[in-house]
């Protein structure tokens, strides 16, 4: 039998297309006087981890897209709380705060997602009202009154903390323990007490009394404790300008690197971006932070990057 007489065959048998694909996947070789057809290659995973170089805004929206678009986090009526760092009353230069552009796309994104309320929401170390200005009004765009800065204890609810090793419960804001989706946007800088704050440090800002985790508990093992039950579903960490020495408060050397790390996974996203920079002038792996490296042996997600799928893109 000749190629076409197999192929006249193969089509009168009128096997679908599905069964034809799933014989090739299974290794199967249509072999037929002397033509063989190869399996049809299997369709790309989507990226674990997506890396943007670009202007902040444009970054951040091409990195959300390299690991499968906005929609894959938040549907059509979900309410979400966007976290970014909205701590102190820097300009962005200081790379203390997240880049208001970065904040403002992800506020975008989320909108055409259809998101039914979007909060941004972060407890500022200082007067919030000039903590928040910039994203205020980046997202002034949207004439809709979404950026807050909750420094009050009427916002915030008691609530255990059921994975915790050592902290079990605290007072989460109430935004989002009613949230739907939970987006981590921190910007990417060095801290005295962590090491880094990254996106499982920056969920410190979302609860009322923090300090009781640097003066009653290892710091570390906080907040991968914290981590556990504020677990976001996208973080995108502003790496556009990094506060490589002297964070949280700076000021501290900064490095201009334009880029945007996003992950579904908040280990990872950290541990990449720990991995991609430098901090107080010299490299390090993940696993010498030590909350990353217990997250990681805690199940909380992956640190070891370096064998995860990663896609980079100019944005």
């Amino acid at each position: 039998m000749n190629a076409d007489q197999f192929f006249r065959k193969l089509f009168m048998e009128q096997i679908n297309r599905r069964e034809f694909i799933r014989r090739q996947v299974r290794g199967a070789m249509l072999v037929a006087g002397g033509l063989t057809v190869p399996a049809l290659p299997a369709a790309a995973a989507t990226p674990d981890i997506g890396i943007a170089r670009g202007a902040p805004g444009p970054a951040a929206r091409k990195a959300v897209a390299l690991i499968g678009g906005i929609r894959r986090f938040v549907k059509p009526g979900q309410k979400v709380v966007i976290k970014p760092n909205m701590s102190f009353a820097h300009d962005p230069e200081r790379a203390t705060n997240t880049h208001p552009e970065v904040v403002r796309e992800l506020v975008a994104m989320c909108r055409e997602a259809g998101a039914g309320r979007i909060r941004v929401l972060d407890h500022p170390l200082r007067k919030q009202e000039l903590c928040i200005e910039g994203v205020k009004k980046a997202c002034a765009v949207f004439e809709e009154e979404m950026v807050y800065g909750l420094a009050d204890d009427r916002f915030f609810a008691e609530t255990s903390i059921p994975r915790g090793m050592d902290m079990k419960e605290t007072e989460v804001m109430k935004d989002v323990l009613e949230a739907d989706v939970l987006i981590a946007a921190p910007v990417a800088k060095s801290h005295g007490s962590a090491g880094v704050s990254l996106s499982m440090k920056g969920m410190m800002g979302l609860i009322w009394n923090r300090w009781v985790m640097h003066v009653r508990y290892d710091l570390h093992s906080a907040i991968v404790d914290l981590a556990s039950r504020l677990t976001p579903q996208l973080v995108v960490v502003d790496g556009t300008r990094v506060l490589s020495t002297d964070g949280p408060s700076g000021p501290g050397k900064v490095l201009k690197m334009d880029t945007v790390i996003a992950s579904a996974d908040m280990v990872a996203a950290d541990a990449q971006t720990v991995r991609m920079f430098e901090w107080y002038g010299r490299r390090f792996e993940p696993r010498q932070v030590k909350h990353i490296r217990i997250a990681h042996e805690r199940g909380l997600g992956r640190m070891d990057v370096e064998n995860m799928t990663i896609q980079e893109a100019s944005a």
